[in-house]
């Protein structure tokens, strides 16, 4: 039995008119006396009717909880939500934030609609690319200088949120393929430690500053900005000087110009792409630079043949659809409120990160998309971290925890970087983590190990049933060749349509992001009770204290 869940109550839509949730229900029970380990035992061909390939990865889902009747009558929910429609909705160009009334054509900036005449924007996106393709040959060619006459050779982009994670997350994990005369940096905490350990060691010389920011206005890019200027002309540099040194990527022109940078240096952004779906823009100037524009292009050409698959495969053959169902399976009939990614490769370290904002800032949501409270569970919490790493921490809860917590493992097949046997170990590990989770180690097992090491039965019956290891936990593999430009944007796109499935499916808006603004507005009336000693702050009394303690410097 997989931990007590037979005792958790499924946590559905009430009253919902698709009859298929219910039917889940009842289909769950028929796990209640059958192990993953069983299901094997069962079916010598199971890892083949479970296990898809495209667009350079390969997803094992056959480590779960499911049968072909599970996958059926999952495909068979996303089709009954209008999953299909929701997926041309979005290729096709509608409004599908409503919330904001916008498009969402991220897929678009990766070549989705160039074969649909009726998207207009595709000339606009064609003029921004070509402009960042000339920008990267003149900072390569060293046409593009400092005001000294010196090539550039460190860039800091200044970002936050989708401006950062992204860039930051794709830039590591493709090192490999790093310009070795250009250093990237990113800057994203307001935090000035940040600040100051980034330019460390920078010459205003051969520095180029790239502001990132939709709205040129978010405040922990903007103070960095400013900062990043104020250090620029302290080190050297002249008011004149700044346009050949920072540059920026924003929808708002006018404000990039008012700061400084001059107009043509500006590479425009658009309201209908959403912060963590936007590196494949302009934000992804710095990935351009960094690891070549050719390369840039690759990682934007795996992310549309995952979107290809996503459009034209049908749902039991349809990648993204099938991570997202069975999340869904975990999380509203087995009680799960986490989800693991543990990529075994350290470039991919800050990959969970990078889903973190991608996944609960997209369906971490309550309201419905008519407005109505949602009473039943929508968006994982996700975290990770890298393997082998985990293994030495988090991977005991993962095996004898209490919470059921589905694990995606993500694994490379070949090394960038061979060392010894070390990528065999790595690999080793990996899949010895996946089955070790799925099969687990009974309390007849441990019994006999203990017996065949020569214990008394009293250290026997003391010591088993802390080494019993329950198994049965589900987990996915996703395996590529090599981590490359365009594996990688397969990945990336894969769970942007996984998070998007999961959305139509819980019936909920992916692309707002209401629920930050809280904080933003709030901060805005507390930092002057900060700064003003005159001021007596008039919030709660917690908050109260704090501010006199921060106005005091000590505790």
């Amino acid at each position: 039995m997989l931990l007590n869940t037979d005792s958790v109550k499924p946590s559905i839509p009430e009253n919902s008119c698709n009859p298929l949730w219910q039917q889940l229900v009842e289909h769950k029970k028929d796990f209640s006396n059958t192990s993953i380990a069983q299901l094997f035992e069962q079916d010598s061909d199971r890892t083949e009717q479970f296990s898809l390939k495209s667009s350079g990865l390969l997803l094992d889902y056959s480590k779960n909880l499911i049968t072909e009747q599970t996958r059926r009558l999952l495909t068979d929910l996303a089709r009954q939500a209008g999953l299909q429609t929701a997926i041309e909705s979005m290729f096709r160009g509608d409004v599908i934030n409503q919330t904001e009334g916008r498009s969402v054509l991220h897929v678009a900036l990766r070549g989705g609609f160039q074969d649909n005449p009726k998207i207009a924007v595709n000339t606009d996106i064609q003029n921004v690319q070509d402009d960042i393709r000339k920008f990267v040959e003149q900072i390569e060619s060293h046409q593009w200088r400092g005001y000294s006459g010196l090539p550039i050779t460190d860039i800091v982009n200044i970002g936050v949120g989708g401006s950062d994670l992204g860039p930051r997350m794709v830039y590591e994990a493709l090192s490999p393929y790093q310009n070795p005369t250009i250093n990237i940096h990113f800057l994203a905490n307001i935090d000035g430690s940040d600040f100051t350990n980034t330019v460390h060691g920078l010459s205003p010389e051969t520095t180029l500053f790239i502001i990132a920011s939709k709205s040129f206005s978010t405040l922990e890019t903007r103070k960095n900005a400013e900062a990043a200027r104020s250090w620029f002309i302290q080190q050297g540099g002249t008011e004149p000087d700044l346009a050949k040194h920072f540059v920026a990527v924003s929808s708002n022109v006018d404000a990039a110009v008012e700061f400084g940078i001059a107009q043509d240096q500006v590479f425009p952004m658009w309201e209908w792409v959403g912060g963590r779906y936007s590196l494949w823009s302009a934000i992804g100037l710095p990935l351009a630079l960094g690891l070549g524009y050719e390369n840039f292009k690759a990682l934007c050409g795996g992310a549309h043949q995952m979107d290809q698959h996503f459009l034209t495969a049908d749902f039991e053959q349809n990648m993204p659809v099938l991570l997202a169902m069975l999340e869904i399976w975990y999380q509203n009939y087995f009680g799960a409120h986490t989800h693991a990614v543990i990529p075994y490769d350290h470039n991919l370290r800050h990959l969970p990160e990078f889903l973190q904002q991608l996944d609960m800032e997209s369906n971490g949501k309550s309201i419905g998309r008519s407005g109505q409270s949602i009473t039943y569970n929508t968006g994982a919490v996700v975290w990770g971290g890298s393997g082998t790493i985990g293994q030495h921490s988090f991977h005991q809860l993962l095996h004898q925890g209490t919470q059921l917590i589905p694990v995606d493992f993500i694994v490379p097949l070949r090394s960038h970087n061979p060392v010894a046997d070390h990528h065999s170990h790595l690999v080793s590990n990996a899949l010895a983590q996946s089955r070790a989770l799925m099969q687990g180690k009974t309390l007849e097992e441990v019994r006999s190990e203990m017996k065949g090491q020569g214990l008394d039965s009293g250290e026997i019956d003391r010591l088993a049933p802390h080494k019993v290891v329950p198994g049965n936990r589900p987990n996915n593999m996703l395996l590529m060749n090599y981590l490359e430009p365009s594996s990688l944007g397969a990945l990336i796109a894969l769970y942007e349509q996984k998070v998007y499935v999961q959305s139509v499916v819980w019936d909920i808006n992916a692309f707002d992001q209401w629920g930050v603004e809280l904080g933003k507005q709030l901060s805005q009336t507390i930092h002057p009770q900060l700064v003003d000693p005159d001021l007596v702050p008039d919030f709660d009394s917690s908050t109260n204290r704090l501010i006199e303690l921060f106005k005091k410097g000590k505790i």
